[in-house]
């Protein structure tokens, strides 16, 4: 008998389930709340997938054996309590995506640093010429790629969404990078709720999988005294007393496993920052547990180039930096941003509130930004936050605003840094649009003072 599945949500990664559904022989409706993008309808239309937009009202929802969702519906809708209520089995894409790779899996996960270590994780194994995809959080569907083809490899993001939707989903390879506040509005505003859906990852795994983990984490470290997970541990930290086997010694990496010792100094890699030291430990440990050698983690460090919008350079106009990190959709994203520059600098923030706490950001202000440009709709709760930490404030709803703002109040030397700590619906589509609408007016900038 042929089962029924329901795809809720058409985005990148319910388009790929559909794709790689049909593949397998399942009979296929895919349904979104909102309009369906005319290229993805066409591509259903070319594979005869049936769908519906602008709301899930089919009967077929409730006649499906499975329901793949999208992350972003939270389990408390409505409509996913009356499946559940039903039956109705209701899962991730990830989750979907995994009875149907013979592939050992490597999942990263955490609050910030998920793309930049699995990109980073990906082109090592790559470097090293072994067989891995990469899918998740970032780039193309995972299911979408299965249906076209398998790998030896796979390097997946995983968010706290997706892990939500997780039953038999077991890595080979667990990577929890950190823990702080985030979508808190999506779990009851209760961190300790958003931790759990993080260590639920590695809950499945057992002695022969391993658990690459930052132990100088509070969360992590606290939570790890409480919670049994059977894989073996391999933690790292900048503190040599904290690992032993990967850290940071003088600024340097420090790497000692197994018959395999060596050092990077900061000037043989790409990544800068001491957030991304730990990014790019927890890769080397993944890269090696997978087969690579020391050779080719060296060479993939030195080659490696970062995604879009996190900590991107844009242009230099007038001798002021213009930096897109639009990525930075939480206070700690940016912590690490304004920590990784001593400019002073221009700082353009603001978005949808997630339940922010600027607290942690007053130190890293203090001597260094001699300026806040709010961009967003409801600005009140970041002015109040740093009225009389940063001399000059402003908001706006215009990012070609705030981006001639930021040359304004500048002079040479200075940066103008866009990193919001917020979501970015209010005023753009997703954080890509921001950074993109960001980096073009720049761009427009430049070309409108140097012609």
């Amino acid at each position: 008998m042929i089962k029924k599945v329901a795809i809720l949500g058409a985005g990148e990664s319910g388009v790929g389930a559909a794709f790689l559904a049909l593949a397998k022989g399942y009979k296929v409706f895919v349904s979104d709340a909102g309009g369906i993008s005319a290229p993805r309808k066409q591509q259903l239309t070319a594979a005869h997938i049936r769908f519906e937009e602008f709301g899930h009202v089919s009967g077929e929802i409730l006649e499906a054996d499975e329901i793949i969702k999208s992350p972003g519906i939270p389990y408390s809708t409505p409509l996913i309590q009356t499946l559940i209520i039903e039956g109705i089995p209701v899962i991730d894409e990830l989750e979907f995506a995994y009875r149907h790779t013979r592939g050992q899996v490597i999942a990263i996960t955490g609050t910030n640093g998920k793309t930049t270590t699995t990109m980073l994780t990906y082109h090592l194994l790559k470097t090293a010429g072994l067989d891995v995809g990469m899918g998740g959080n970032v780039g193309k569907s995972w299911a979408g790629q299965l249906a076209e083809g398998d790998h030896d490899w796979w390097v997946l993001e995983v968010s706290s969404f997706q892990i939500e939707g997780f039953n038999q989903l077991k890595p080979k390879v667990a990577v929890l990078l950190n823990i702080t506040p985030d979508h808190l509005d999506r779990y009851g505003y209760k961190f300790e709720t958003y931790a759990a859906t993080k260590f639920k990852l590695a809950y499945p795994m057992d002695e022969g999988g391993h658990f690459i983990y930052f132990q100088e984490d509070d969360t992590i470290r606290e939570s790890l005294q409480n919670k049994s997970i059977r894989a073996t541990h391999y933690p790292v930290a900048q503190a040599a007393t904290n690992a032993p086997g990967l850290h940071v010694a003088k600024g340097s990496l420090s790497i000692h496993w197994n018959e395999i010792e060596f050092q990077v100094r900061p000037e043989e890699m790409t990544l800068q920052g001491d957030h991304n030291k730990i990014n790019a430990l927890c890769a080397i440990q993944a890269a090696l547990l997978a087969g690579a050698s020391e050779s080719a983690i060296k060479s993939g460090l030195a080659t490696f180039q970062n995604a879009p919008h996190r900590m991107e350079p844009v242009a230099t106009i007038q001798g002021v930096q213009f930096i897109n990190d639009s990525k930075g959709t939480n206070v700690d994203a940016t912590k690490y941003a304004l920590s990784a520059y001593g400019k002073s600098i221009i700082w353009i923030a603001g978005g949808v509130d997630k339940g922010n706490d600027y607290e942690a950001l007053l130190p890293l202000v203090k001597g260094h930004v001699k300026g806040l440009i709010c961009l967003g709709k409801d600005n009140e709760k970041l002015k109040k936050a740093f009225r009389g930490e940063i001399s000059q404030i402003t908001e706006t709803q215009s990012i070609q605003e705030a981006v001639e703002t930021g040359l304004r109040w500048s002079e040479s030397g200075d940066m103008v840094l866009l990193s919001p700590a917020c979501a970015s619906f209010d005023l753009f589509k997703n954080y890509e649009d921001r950074g993109d609408q960001f980096k073009a007016a720049v761009i427009s900038l430049k070309e409108k003072i140097t012609s």
